[in-house]
């Protein structure tokens, strides 16, 4: 089997490779990145993979500046959307299957909402780049049957978000080591997700040939940003008060939703249970030597 990988150097796509190799390189993977493919270009997409013969690829590309997103829209909508229907297009023309990744920000809108989001419930985006993805997942559904989207959530890896100078978990650790305290939002509730048990997911559909569909992979449980803090500080020892305080009072150019809970019981099934945030938090701070 070979496999393309697109975004290979986020923490999603390093994740992906690493676990590749720790388990044995069970198929042939090609990474592409933004060197060498463009997503932002239709055409350039299928120039590119037009010469490739291939069974499978993974998606992992997108623009993901979540506030930034709010005034490029164009641009969003053209690599977070039409470029998925492109790639999608392609995988169809190979008889190949396309592993999308996309992102509980499809929902936000039912405010009062307190209950974990299955994958049939309707999407409900509060800001553009949210719109964007939900986008991709309809335009990518009407094109290809052997289509794998798996929404993801509040993502911490190793190898630090591009363009956004680490990831919460970082930023936790680099602030809180700096200034001694912390005010982080409470009133957003989601799913803390590591990029390491994502990618297993991604090798175990591949390797079992999981069935076709949409998928939530998150680690088990819920947090408010609050919460995620106050766990990070805990677990590496930083010596850093944290308080809450409301969206209000820290607000950004996009809206949050204020719940994005994911349930992850179809996935659990499918593959097998998912562990815990904080398991997944202690993980990843032993792997950066944040603790030992």
């Amino acid at each position: 089997m070979r496999v393309v990988l697109l975004g290979p150097n986020g923490q999603l796509g390093s994740d992906i490779q690493r676990w590749h190799e720790k388990t044995g390189a069970p198929f042939e993977l090609l990474a592409l990145g933004r060197d060498r493919l463009d997503v932002a270009s239709t055409d350039a997409i299928e120039r590119r993979l037009e010469g490739i013969d291939f069974d499978a690829l993974i998606n992992c590309t997108g623009y993901h500046r979540t506030d930034e997103v709010e005034d490029n829209a164009t641009l969003a909508v053209a690599v977070n959307a039409h470029a998925v229907k492109t790639l999608a297009e392609v995988c169809a023309s190979q008889r190949a299957r396309l592993i999308h990744i996309s992102t509980d920000y499809v929902f936000g809108g039912d405010a009062g909402r307190a209950d974990p989001l299955m994958e049939d419930d309707p999407v409900a985006p509060v800001n553009v780049y949210g719109a964007s993805k939900a986008l991709g997942e309809t335009l990518a559904n009407l094109v290809l049957d052997d289509l794998v989207i798996l929404r993801v959530a509040s993502l911490f890896g190793v190898a630090g978000a591009s363009g956004k100078g680490g990831n919460f978990v970082e930023t936790m650790i680099r602030v809180g080591t700096e200034k001694g305290e912390l005010r982080v939002v409470y009133d957003q509730t989601m799913s803390p997700t590591s990029t390491a048990d994502v990618a297993r997911v991604i090798i175990r559909i591949l390797v079992e040939d999981c069935a076709p569909g949409l998928y939530h992979v998150v680690n088990d449980g819920a947090a408010s940003w609050f919460d995620f803090a106050r766990e990070i500080v805990a677990r590496a020892r930083i010596d850093s008060t944290v308080s809450p305080c409301t969206s209000e009072e820290f607000p950004t150019r996009a809206a949050r939703p204020r719940y994005s809970v994911l349930d992850n019981t179809k996935t659990s099934r499918a593959i097998g249970p998912l562990p815990a945030w904080q398991a997944a938090l202690d993980e990843y701070l032993r792997a950066k030597g944040h603790i030992h």
